[in-house]
């Protein structure tokens, strides 16, 4: 054996060491699990004493998921507190003094699309004592149709106006008449609410589609080039949120050098496996089939390493309350439109690079025939690892925008994704780009609309009957091209 040939064997050996040694350090200074930054901790949840009474509830979205920085304001006795509700929607607050409070709900601090079910009763009133803990509900969702209805004297009152200017109507018909109206005023009511939040889950669906289609573009582009199927390409979406949580929350950054940050590792992230793990295992001529099984293996290692750096809870990117703006009937936080902006900037640099660039063209060559690219001259091993460095920085960079587009992360959120991801990549067809980014925006769409007639529980199964449905019309994928098999 020559030593040229020494040289090159013991690479992903010295690379795989580097690795380690890098684990190793990050053990040794990071906390276990990660702690928010001084300035960000959050309050503590009130504990009940002989001098300080506790006030709590729990809110949550129409759909039963937690709404996340709600505020809060309770007030009674000569002081005021404010309270925000946490990741899981809990909120409490503290008095020191027994007796009656107004606890009242910030409307401008729901959710997206949420508006409380019974706004007459906000602020609620509340009896607090020294010692013991007292909760009050604020249900959110479609006002209920008690709120539409008039009091006991209003289809009188009505009945008795008609009655006057129908010359001499019998009270009866004028009383009739009168339910008439309120009940068409009641269905043209019920009519603006469904058709404002039909809007509200329309706009959600494409921003979470958008935001989706980041990392799905980086899985559809490494089976292209590759036909490997990644499951360790989750963990990229989670180490971009976690990072992101670690940078900002922990250390204290700004959020835009936290994400930033955050992306920049998670491209060194892609090309280290590619150099240390997947060009060895090709060079080796190592089949698919056994390289899809390291990566099951290497995304089972990386979640427990995630959950062993940043433990079993949620985390919040940002534990600020959103600001939150208005277009009609639609709800949109700052941050999401920010998002938005970005992934549409991303995505279109993603479609400029592929169709009008060298690069592109040579990654499009490598997609349809990797054989044939190589003897053009085309260096097909730069071009999947450039294609596995600039997936994982998509991913890690959908990771930070989901991050903070549902308020929370934690260690296995991209496992969570991870079937999500693989339903948009074959929908809009395997190995294309554009193709992930079609599918991205149906699951988006799929998901949201669906809470209207299911539970929201159910959401991502609909997304899953929607694949199958396609796939049976059109096998290849909405953009997919037909091949003839044998």
């Amino acid at each position: 054996m020559t030593p040229g040939a020494t040289s090159t064997h013991a690479r992903p050996g010295l690379l795989a060491l580097l690795l380690v040694l890098i684990a190793g350090t990050l053990l040794t200074v990071a906390p276990t699990p990660w702690t928010p930054h001084a300035a960000a901790a959050t309050a503590e949840a009130c504990v009940p004493d002989a001098a300080t009474g506790c006030l709590g509830g729990t809110i949550r979205t129409a759909d039963g998921e937690p709404a996340v920085g709600v505020v809060l304001r309770v007030t009674g006795e000569g002081a005021t507190v404010e309270a925000t509700t946490d990741a899981t929607g809990r909120w409490t607050a503290a008095v020191t003094a027994a007796g009656e409070y107004a606890v009242e709900v910030d409307p401008a601090t729901l959710p997206a699309g949420e508006t409380l079910r019974d706004p007459a009763n906000n602020p609620r009133t509340v009896v607090a004592e020294l010692g013991s803990s007292a909760g009050t509900l604020f249900p959110l969702g479609a006002p209920t149709g008690g709120g539409a209805t008039p009091s006991p004297s209003g289809p009188t009152e009505t009945g008795s106006g008609d009655a006057g200017e129908g010359g001499g109507a019998e009270p009866g018909t004028a009383e009739g008449g009168g339910d008439v109206a309120v009940s068409a005023e009641t269905a043209a009511a019920a009519g603006a609410s469904t058709a404002g939040r039909v809007a509200q889950l329309v706009v959600s669906g494409l921003i979470f589609g958008l935001l989706f289609a980041l990392a799905s573009v980086g899985l559809s582009l490494l089976y292209g080039t590759t036909g490997l199927s990644n499951f360790a390409h989750g963990e990229q979406v989670t180490l971009g949120a976690l990072l992101a949580y670690f940078f900002a929350q922990t250390l204290g950054m700004p959020l835009a050098v936290a994400g930033a940050l955050a992306v920049l590792i998670g491209l060194i992230s892609g090309y280290l496996q590619d150099r240390g793990i997947w060009a060895p295992l090709r060079r080796r001529g190592v089949g698919l089939v056994q390289q899809l099984i390291v990566t099951i293996g290497l995304s089972l290692a990386l979640q427990y390493t995630f959950n062993l750096f940043a433990g079993g809870g949620v985390l919040r990117i940002v534990t600020s309350n959103p600001e939150i703006i208005e277009i009609g009937p639609v709800r949109l936080t700052i941050q999401s439109l920010v998002s938005v902006i970005i992934a549409i900037v991303v995505l279109g640099g993603i479609g400029y690079a592929l169709t009008s660039t060298r690069i592109g063209r040579a990654t499009r060559a490598v997609s349809d025939n990797p054989a044939l690219a190589a003897a053009s001259g085309i260096n097909v091993d730069r071009i999947v690892r450039m294609v596995w460095t600039a997936g994982a920085g998509l991913a890690a960079l959908g990771g930070v925008l989901l991050g903070l587009y549902f308020s929370a992360t934690r260690w296995n959120m991209g496992t969570a994704l991870l079937l999500l991801m693989f339903a948009a990549v074959t929908l809009g067809g395997l190995g294309t780009a554009f193709g992930a980014l079609v599918g991205s925006l149906v699951i988006g769409l799929v998901v949201e609309l669906s809470t209207l007639f299911i539970p929201s529980d159910m959401r991502y199964a609909a997304a899953m009957a929607i694949l199958v449905l396609v796939l049976l019309v059109r096998p290849q994928g909405i953009l997919g091209r037909s091949q003839r098999v044998g």
